[in-house]
């Protein structure tokens, strides 16, 4: 527990020896009296983390039970036991830019957690006498190349050393910037292996190549909590900036990239704003590509609520042949989620066969685009009529006829704005459940119920939706709701009408993105 000189923390109590230490900049922890005013809390803390303890010991319960104080050494026993068998965790006070509590944590790493025998035993790679490392971060460093740190279980890697297919170019010690190659590497040691090019974070290198049967799989990457929109600021470096993303996602897993189809966007997804500007600092300092970044697009569509019918003619003379394209086409609206069909009732010839997928291929290029400025969805068109020209009608005018029966049918047809909605789960601890209401209905969700989240004593689990234009900076507010910890994930649902002043807003502010591009 902290010793505190106002706000300032200036030492610790360890409860399970009863030591008072107060920190020295730059020098060890100084044993001290335990000042007065805390020995009551003190007792109260320690009484409460042996009672922790005693709900996986009958004995030590007993002992509790009947005021038995049981010895310093025994308690070590038990916390070296229950930390383990990954029962409990333990928490321990200190600032490494002061030099402050490090060797306390030192010696915990050393004394009190598993044995690298007994880890390799619990990971399932114990089996493998000939050494078995596993990847759990990769560098690109500037005069290196690539660095794939491991921790070994068994045996010994030297220089030369052929796992999982590739050779070892180098085994390096790293100390925060520095690196000192040295001859092998130890069974529970961590060492960098150089110009691995295949391997990536997360593999379990082998002389064989192959994990063992039963080994424990890498954990997935972290599900992205925010994202950026992301160009290279000289448009000829978007092929270097592909290069130098793959390599940033490689060093760091919970980072993500996707190119959205829908606002052809390229999105970095990361836990958060900070996360992601830490990873765009590396991409301009390290890899000599800065990007901008700005807020991404929300994916909406647009759609329409009445039917029209709509004839529309292209016809162009020139001094040879003309252009000549005659279309009727009947335009509805579809059930929400049916995306778009196209029919032909065409009888007589009127517009011959080989023209009529021209036509089609029209109406699909303007709906990429609808009145309101987005791609129309649920919309059936069937072209019924037209006229054709022996000489001047031809594919291309079939097409410019099929576009103009669209953009001047379309506007007729009452477009309404869609905008996508996600089911959203919520996870915080049980005393901030109160307050997701204020966060849900400010950001135009609906809260569809909670519940205790499943294996998480002390965290319940909400589940609401919400629109996808509210989602991005959810986390920012969450967290600090949560003092850092809650969290959520999401998943597209529908999309549904948005209407009034938001829709106008909407739509006026992708009219001025267009014409500002435009512009530039």
């Amino acid at each position: 527990m902290p010793i505190r000189d106002g706000d300032a923390v200036t030492g610790f109590v360890d409860l399970a020896s009863e030591r008072a230490y107060q920190y020295e900049p730059g020098k060890p922890s100084k044993l001290i009296e335990l000042p007065q005013d805390m020995k009551d809390r003190e007792l109260e803390a320690r009484t409460e983390m042996l009672e922790s303890l005693a709900d996986f010991d009958d004995t030590l319960l007993e002992q509790l039970l009947e005021d038995v104080v049981p010895g310093t050494d025994e308690i070590f026993t038990h916390l070296t036991n229950n930390l383990q068998a990954d029962r409990i965790v333990p928490v321990f006070l200190g600032s490494a830019e002061n030099d402050a509590g490090i060797q306390r944590l030192w010696k915990a790493l050393r004394h009190e957690t598993p044995s690298v025998e007994a880890t390799a035993a619990r990971l399932g790679v114990d089996g493998v006498a000939e050494g078995a490392a596993r990847v759990f971060k990769t560098y690109y460093l500037p005069h290196s190349g690539k660095l794939s740190v491991a921790r070994l279980w068994s045996s010994k890697v030297k220089d030369g050393t052929v796992l999982n297919g590739e050779r070892v170019s180098g085994v390096f010690q790293l100390m925060g910037g520095e690196q000192t190659k040295i001859e092998a590497v130890s069974a529970g040691e961590v060492a960098a292996f150089g110009r691995m090019d295949e391997i990536k974070t997360g593999d379990l290198l082998t002389p064989a190549g192959a994990a063992p049967n039963g080994a424990a799989a890498w954990p997935e990457p972290i599900t992205p909590l925010y994202a950026f929109a992301i160009h290279a600021e000289k448009r000829d470096d978007e092929v270097k900036l592909s290069g130098a993303l793959s390599r940033l996602i490689e060093e760091d897993p919970s980072l993500s990239v996707e190119q959205n189809p829908d606002t052809n966007q390229l999105l970095l997804h990361g836990q958060g704003e900070m996360h992601l500007r830490i990873a765009l600092e590396r991409l301009k300092n390290r890899y000599h590509m800065p990007v901008i970044s700005e807020r991404p697009q929300v994916p909406y569509k647009e759609t329409i609520q009445r039917p029209v019918s709509q004839h529309a003619r292209f016809k162009k003379q020139t001094g040879g042949h003309g252009q000549f394209g005659d279309v009727h086409v009947d335009i509805k609206p579809m059930t929400r989620g049916s995306g778009f069909e196209f029919n032909e009732k065409v009888v007589g010839g009127s517009v011959p066969r080989q023209f009529i997928p021209a036509v089609e291929t029209g109406v699909k290029e303007y709906l990429r685009r609808g009145p309101l400025g987005f791609p129309v969805v649920d919309v059936s068109v069937t072209l019924t009529d037209g006229q054709h020209h022996s000489v001047d009608s031809s594919e291309q005018a079939f097409k410019t006829a099929g576009r103009m029966a669209m953009s001047e049918g379309l506007p007729k047809c009452n477009p309404v704005l869609l905008e996508p909605i996600h089911n959203v789960s919520i996870v915080i601890p049980s005393e901030f459940t109160s307050h997701v209401q204020r966060i849900v209905s400010g950001r135009r969700g609906q809260i569809l119920g909670f519940d205790a989240k499943a294996g998480w004593k002390g965290w319940d689990e909400v589940t609401v939706q919400m629109p996808q234009s509210e989602l991005h900076d959810l986390i920012i507010e969450l967290r600090s709701l949560t003092k850092g910890v809650g969290f959520f994930q999401s998943s597209f649902d529908r999309l549904q009408e948005l209407t009034g002043r938001l829709a106008d807003n909407v739509v006026r502010a992708h009219k001025n993105g267009e014409d500002q591009a435009a512009a530039s």
